[in-house]
């Protein structure tokens, strides 16, 4: 079963966001493990969920190829990462 990563990174805007996600381009070069992927905003900043096959698919993600990304783009501070076993995934509209 997959796992799902739930992120909140305080003070990230949407515009910091976007200019990581052209970077890191894991749209066009999709991250190996990585299945699903939505964020959002709050009055805090960043909030995001992704669905990956494994925590090791994530980590790899993140060390790799997201956190330089991050320090390109001069994001301080750290994400909360929470990451726990999918229980079921249920996707009618996705044709991922």
């Amino acid at each position: 079963m997959p796992v799902v990563m739930s992120m909140r990174w305080a003070g990230v805007t949407p515009q910091q966001y976007d200019a990581v996600r052209g970077i890191v381009n894991w749209e066009g070069d999709t991250p190996a493990g990585g299945l699903f992927h939505v964020s959002w905003f709050d009055s805090e900043g960043l909030r995001a969920t992704d669905l990956w096959e494994s925590a090791a698919d994530f980590e790899r993600f993140a060390r790799e190829r997201l956190m330089p990304g991050v320090q390109q783009v001069g994001i301080s501070g750290e994400p909360q990462v929470e990451i726990t076993e999918a229980h079921a995934v249920f996707a009618p509209g996705f044709a991922g």
